[in-house]
């Protein structure tokens, strides 16, 4: 073979090796670039919750922020990774406040929906979870009252409500539903009635109002206050209350609303939410729901 070949084969080799080079080199480099278009921004959301309302949202003896709504928002979380949420345990007030103000981005508090809340904040058209609410009653008036069309028809008479309590809508709603037969509504001075298990014991009403948790904290509970009443006070379920998160009205909020709205029925579909309603509630408080 001649010096001529030689070389000229040499070229070709070193030719052929720095196309092989420049191959891998624009193939890395477009790997590279892949890997960083492919990257998405990850917004963080605050999430401010109450920090002793059991078992809806608190603050566990580790520090830990968690709850039935909690544990739902982290579920969320997790179908959701363009998102990132930070929790913050704290009061009513602040919460409500903060969400107002931008500091908080979302509030969870076994909130029920009202008009003036969704004035305020941006409330996403499925609900979280569900508040059960039913009637105090005495135990003596048990066959008496069974459900609330009987409380109705044999006119007993109830605990005052505030006006600005979401209950006083709920009442009023059963009574644009029943005419021939509604429940006479009185307004309370103030937004909670404090005495209220009292004067139904001393027989000044027939019943109160009640969220079940309340009833059970109060008077099924052992340490509850009124635990020395529960072989003379009963209760009777009537509906479940929806619950939602609040949102700060924001376009980054808005934006979140249309993914939890995603999430959060995958969840439903799922049987999540009812796994963890179980968890805090022991059952599923979707089932009092009207559908």
């Amino acid at each position: 073979m001649s010096k001529k070949t030689w070389i000229i084969g040499g070229v070709a080799i070193a030719a052929l090796v720095g196309a092989t080079v420049l191959g891998r080199s624009l193939t890395s480099n477009s790997k590279a670039e892949t890997t960083i278009s492919s990257e998405k921004t990850v917004t963080t959301l605050k999430v401010a919750h109450t920090q002793n309302y059991v078992p809806y949202d608190y603050v566990d003896e580790k520090g830990n922020s968690t709850g039935y709504e909690v544990e739902v928002l982290k579920a969320i979380d997790e179908k959701l990774p363009q998102y990132q949420f930070e929790y913050t345990g704290t009061s009513d007030d602040d919460l409500l406040i903060g969400l107002e103000s931008g500091k908080y981005d979302i509030g969870t508090k076994g909130a029920w929906y009202t008009e003036e809340r969704a004035k305020k904040f941006i409330i996403p058209e499925s609900p979280i979870g569900a508040s059960i609410i039913g009637f105090t009653i005495r135990k003596e008036d048990a066959t008496k009252y069974k459900d609330i069309s009987d409380f109705a028809k044999e006119k007993g008479k109830l605990v005052p409500i505030s006006p600005q309590n979401a209950q006083w809508t709920v009442i009023s709603e059963y009574n644009d539903k029943n005419k021939d037969n509604p429940i006479e509504l009185t307004a309370a001075e103030s937004f909670k009635v404090a005495d209220a298990y009292a004067w139904v014991l001393e027989k000044r009403y027939d019943a109160y109002f009640d969220i079940k948790l309340s009833f059970e904290k109060a008077v099924t509970a052992e340490d509850g206050s009124y635990h020395q009443y529960a072989d003379q006070l009963s209760w009777f379920p009537y509906k479940g209350i929806p619950t939602y998160p609040l949102l700060n009205r924001s376009e980054k909020n808005e934006a979140f609303a249309k993914e939890y709205e995603k999430a959060i029925k995958e969840l439903q579909e799922d049987g999540t939410l009812a796994k963890i309603s179980e968890k805090f509630f022991g059952e599923d408080v979707f089932s009092y729901i009207d559908k």
